[in-house]
């Protein structure tokens, strides 16, 4: 069986007061992201767009498969095409789909099934996920779906704020009408739908707590 080569690690050792510092600089920028449901018509350009699904590209992958297809939609027309079809099933959703639990979980961010923030940012990022790859005729397995797309997201969340820019992860349900919309091969499943931009002047966001470390870390250490 053939194997790839290996090559020489890139890393570079830094002091540990170094790290603490890069540390809480990257806590300190991180805990200022928020979601955002207001965006303005201010536009962003493809090269940065570019760069910053780049950087979602290194993300770790099963088997180095690298699962993920990011689409990148700024024509009006399709993004509103993308809105009608999302808040048909938002609307749906809303109305007899969601249980009364999760629109009451729902409730203090103060969302409905008008999705304007569609049409409103300039960029739109479409995530699918590859179930299998084809090569010429054959099908071949990818591995760890699911989870290579979601820290490929993740880095990319991470990378737009990082911009300066701001962004939302909409997960309209059932959303094969994006495959469809965006002529995407059959391989290929919408995972997540990200409008990026500038946050419109003004917007207010929800006042919302995120737990503390003590909530979210467990000790299991040696004695």
């Amino acid at each position: 069986m053939a194997q790839n080569a290996f090559i020489p690690l890139s890393f570079q050792s830094i002091p540990e007061e170094e790290q603490l510092h890069r540390a809480r600089e990257f806590y300190d920028q991180s805990a200022r992201r928020r979601s955002v449901r207001e965006f303005s018509t201010r536009p962003v350009s493809r090269q940065l767009i570019d760069l910053l699904l780049a950087t979602a590209g290194t993300a770790p992958s099963g088997a180095n498969k690298q699962p993920w297809k990011f689409v990148i939609v700024d024509d009006p027309d399709l993004k509103s095409r993308i809105r009608g079809a999302a808040e048909k099933e938002e609307k749906e959703n809303y109305a007899r789909r969601m249980p009364d639990s999760w629109l009451q979980d729902l409730e203090p961010l103060g969302t409905t099934w008008q999705k304007e923030f569609l049409e409103t940012a300039p960029v739109l990022v479409v995530v699918f996920k590859e179930r299998f790859r084809l090569e010429g005729e054959e099908l071949k397995k990818n591995y760890y779906v699911e989870e290579s797309v979601g820290i490929a997201c993740g880095l990319l969340v991470a990378a737009i704020h990082n911009a300066g820019l701001a962004c939302l992860t909409h997960t309209p349900s059932p959303m094969d009408f994006l495959r469809d919309i965006l002529e995407r091969p059959p391989n290929e499943v919408p995972y997540l739908l990200m409008p990026i931009g500038y946050p419109k002047e003004g917007t207010r966001v929800p006042d919302l707590q995120r737990k503390s470390l003590s909530d979210i870390r467990a000790y299991n250490l040696s004695a």
